[in-house]
């Protein structure tokens, strides 16, 4: 199960282990069973530390748990932790040994506090980029909290469950038997939303702070960049983001980012965030902005308020909010999300497997998905409003030689049905003849292209007809001393190699207005 290289690597690790650890399989009898009994075996003997037990009693089966030995902690993985859930195995084994993990002492205390009995259950897929960071998550919470556990199911390994509970996106995480959440979610999410109290404290933490020379709002290749090029100024430089890495963190393969020759987005926003932090960047994460107040007199501070309450002040402002999947807007797409309405063919392909379902969208992203999918699923229809697909002409040759895609073009989405529980088809209009057409099928994949973060800066800077930050060549806004860089701009081609130039420019002219400005009182 695991190849030669795997063991010298997974070996090395262990040599970490400060504290002995227990591996306890609970494999029952089922088909799936010698796959987990074999996968088990190939970690005996990579440690002293490691004692493999086959003792367990687990409801769920087959599954194993891993914990500090002569304790009882609550991390279970329901799976062959193989592919993207490789690394979970490893942190989760490197932890329970004592290993300390790279969160601050404020995160870990926090994780301690918590006072009630939680119980998490995360569904994924093996071929998911965005589910290895919510497993990781819950996994040291169990690890630094004995009134927590959590267990990591693979939906492929226990499909009734899934149909049962009827999940159709991963990763989909339940606490205490009802459902938590989907998608990816980072620690500090989580934690917000189990420590009621976290808020207010985050707000008395952040409003305490000084001001900034420049603030970044939103941590995308273009705010990442931002803060680089500031921080090297010798400037007092933060960011402010939701999520640092932004768009990133939902891409699975990264090809033309020049010097890279291929990453995953996942290392890469961890690449970006580590170059920040280098820099001395006082990062704020898992923030959203409310409000953006101009400076009341040349050279005063601009007021960034977030929706905890904070305000955060500064002389200078670069706003690099990016942007999301764009919704199609018809009857049933919200119904239905995560239901059979999905955005991430590579996280939620599997869950179709054997089935029909559709891709809306003729770009680049929606024939690469429909490409992708064609390998999983029964059969893919296309749908594009234009009447010719937009891809690359390498794609769209590709798609045509499917056997097992349809494609309609000049064709509008105008529902996504369902039964009430899950979707049941779609249905589009052919814009030519005017007749409508219904397909039936268990999921829809929406690949419609971008729609900017900027909702909240709407009487603040000027924005043009499609919501996007209107700039001018060195990207300032209609404010003074407020800039912005990236998608979320009217800057063309929504590329990463794009934003991150356009966030260095951002950063240029922030200091360069700084030094042309009088210095606050």
């Amino acid at each position: 199960m695991l190849d030669d290289n795997l063991k010298t690597q997974l070996q090395s690790y262990l040599t970490r282990l400060t504290q002995p650890i227990e591996v306890i399989a609970s494999l029952g009898d089922g088909p799936q069973a010698g796959d987990m009994r074999e996968f088990l075996q190939d970690l005996d003997g990579l440690s002293d530390k490691l004692t493999l037990r086959w003792d367990g009693t687990a409801a769920r089966q087959p599954s194993f748990q891993v914990t500090r030995a002569g304790q009882d902690m609550g991390i279970h993985f329901a799976a062959i932790p193989m592919g993207h859930e490789f690394t979970s195995l490893v942190l989760a084994l490197l932890q329970a040994g004592g290993h300390p993990p790279k969160v601050e002492a404020d995160v870990i205390e926090q994780i301690r506090a918590l006072d009630t009995d939680m119980a998490f259950e995360t569904y994924i897929s093996l071929t998911c980029h965005n589910c290895p960071d919510v497993v990781q998550a819950l996994n040291l919470m169990a690890v630094l909290n004995p009134r927590i556990t959590h267990v990591m199911i693979d939906g492929g390994l226990f499909k009734n469950e899934v149909e049962q509970r009827q999940i159709m996106a991963v990763p989909s995480v339940y606490l205490n038997g009802q459902p938590f959440g989907s998608g990816r979610m980072e620690l500090a999410e989580i934690l917000s939303k189990v420590d009621t109290g976290a808020a207010a404290r985050d707000a008395k933490k952040l409003g305490a702070k000084d001001a900034f020379d420049v603030l970044i709002v939103g941590g995308g290749p273009a705010g990442a960049a931002a803060a680089v090029y500031a921080a090297r100024k010798g400037i007092r430089t933060g960011v402010v983001a939701e999520r640092f890495g932004g768009q990133t963190l939902d891409t699975l393969g990264i090809e033309n980012y020049i010097s890279v020759q291929h990453t995953e987005g996942p290392q890469f926003a961890a690449a970006l965030e580590a170059q920040v932090k280098a820099n001395d960047v006082d990062i704020m994460n898992g923030q959203r902005v409310a409000a953006i107040a101009p400076a009341s007199e040349p050279g005063g501070p601009i007021t960034v308020t977030l929706e905890n309450g904070a305000a955060l002040t500064s002389r200078s402002v670069i706003l690099s909010t990016g942007a999301r999947w764009r919704n199609v807007n018809v009857p049933g797409e919200a119904e239905y999300r995560n239901k059979g309405v999905a955005y991430c063919p590579h996280c939620d392909g599997p869950l179709f497997k054997g089935k029909d379902v559709a891709v809306i969208g003729g770009g680049n992203s929606g024939v690469e998905a429909a490409i992708d999918l064609a390998g999983v699923v029964r059969h893919v229809t296309l749908v594009e409003f234009a009447d010719q697909l937009k891809a690359d002409a390498v794609l769209v040759k590709k798609l045509r030689s499917l056997a097992n895609v349809t494609i309609h073009v000049n064709a509008q989405t105008t529902e996504i049905t369902g039964d009430g529980q899950k979707v049941d088809g779609l249905v589009f209009k052919d814009r030519a003849s005017g007749e409508s057409h219904r397909v039936e099928l268990a999921g829809v994949f929406v690949q419609i292209g971008l729609v900017p973060n900027t909702e909240f800066l709407k009487g603040t800077v000027e924005l043009s007809r499609y919501g996007e930050i209107l700039i001018d060549e060195k990207c300032a806004t209609s404010v003074p001393g407020v800039f912005a860089a990236g998608d979320a701009t009217t800057v063309p081609y929504k590329q990463i190699v794009i934003a991150a130039g356009e966030g260095s420019k951002a950063a240029l002219s922030a200091f360069d207005h700084l030094i042309r400005s009088p210095l606050p009182a």
